[in-house]
């Protein structure tokens, strides 16, 4: 079954994590997405290894599903060229070069929105195209100590730590993807395409989300509370006897109910404790209650328990577990894909399911160039001598 996005044409002039998730959501979805890439290096993460896989880098592999790859030297007039005539019948483009550099190329978005005004663009960027920060590169850690996020993140007299993953990138690119799908929803009202503007920066701050909104209401700075939650207590990580869980006590109903799985019975009528302000207020007197008790059984008695009681609750998964997870595995989160120098890859595949038109994994990252001539042949019509005379040229 098409995806959703069946018939979107995407030319992803991206590279690293942010621009590359944006454009394989697309793709997932159904879009047919174009890899624009350097002749001879490519994506940057091409090269972010160990681990490989058939030669091409895990982290490249990441992000790069569901896209055909083309070479274009866009420091050669051809190869420009060839990028405007890809343009014409694109409906998105997507890049995050540094502000005003392919415009000063001439292929920047007033030059191609003049001649195709039904196109879409996407500029992610670290802090925005304008303002007194645009002309600064733009990087995932950084973003995270400059817009807040490291300042709350890490255990409470320790340093600031940053996400496990480039969390940042991450959500720019699907901020850029949703934004890409609201004007491509516009579009189909009005005829005309936009600029989409999307930064890390900015994006750090939006998803500081409720701790943003503590300090904009309250005047108060964050503090870091490691695993803990500012809000809601108890909501944090507990040692049990063999291994770390995590509990998430969300209202008084359910703090009630985890007393009595502890033998604490009383702790739900301590005025100190018996309601979540008060125990908001009391966190450092019931924590080390709690995390007694916690110590005596394995976690799995008290997971059980705590389930069953409807107090939400789990594991600290390491990958492997993750990756064998039934409902992970369940929802065909891991996948298998053919690859042409590796035989297959594996994937962690599309997290979302839409019934009636699904997305899902139809190809594999491609290799560098791997689909050049075959695009050159269906979007310009160019002819295998033509093609040929391109790479003479050092056009692509």
């Amino acid at each position: 079954m098409p995806g959703p996005l069946e018939g979107i044409r995407v030319l992803d002039l991206s590279r690293v994590l942010a621009g590359p998730f944006c454009t394989m959501i697309l793709g997932d979805l159904g879009a047919d997405v174009i890899k624009v890439e350097q002749p001879g290096s490519g994506d940057d993460t091409r090269q972010w290894g160990p681990p490989w896989a058939g030669g091409e880098s895990a982290y490249y592999l990441c992000v790069n599903r569901n896209k055909r790859s083309i070479t274009l030297n866009l420091k050669h007039e051809r190869g420009r060229e060839i990028l405007v005539e890809l343009a014409r019948d694109s409906d998105v483009v997507v890049e995050n070069f540094r502000v005003g550099m392919l415009d000063r190329m001439g292929i920047g978005y007033q030059a191609l929105a003049a001649r195709y005004p039904r196109l879409i663009w996407c500029s992610i960027t670290g802090y925005g195209l304008d303002g007194p920060y645009a002309e600064r590169a733009g990087y995932d850690f950084v973003a995270q100590g400059e817009g807040g996020l490291m300042s709350i993140t890490g255990e409470p007299d320790g340093e600031p730590m940053k996400v496990g993953v480039a969390i940042v990138d991450l959500f720019t690119g699907l901020y850029a993807a949703s934004a890409i799908l609201a004007a491509l929803h516009a579009r189909s009202q009005t005829g005309r395409g936009q600029l989409i503007d999307v930064a890390l920066l900015p994006s750090t701050v939006a998803m500081l989300a409720n701790v943003g909104s503590n300090y904009l209401v309250s005047g108060q700075i964050p503090k870091r509370y490691g695993n803990a939650h500012p809000n809601i207590v108890p909501y944090q990580t507990f040692r049990a006897r063999d291994r770390w869980m995590t509990v998430a006590v969300g209202n008084d109903r359910q703090f009630r109910q985890l007393c009595r799985i502890l033998g604490m019975e009383e702790l739900a009528d301590d005025p100190r404790f018996a309601t979540n302000p008060q125990r908001v207020a009391h966190r450092d007197e019931l924590i080390p209650l709690l995390q007694t008790v916690f110590e005596t059984r394995d976690a799995d008695d008290w997971l059980a328990a705590m389930t069953e009681a409807g107090i939400p609750c789990g594991p600290i998964n390491t990958l492997d577990r993750v990756f064998s997870h039934p409902q992970i595995l369940h929802r065909g989160m891991v996948i298998e894909v053919p690859h042409p120098t590796a035989g297959s890859v594996r994937l962690a595949g599309p997290p979302f399911v839409l019934s009636e038109t699904p997305a899902g994994v139809r190809s594999h990252p491609p290799l560098l160039g791997e689909h050049t001539e075959d695009i050159l042949r269906e979007r310009l019509g160019l002819s295998t001598i033509e093609i040929a005379r391109l790479r003479e040229e050092g056009a692509i």
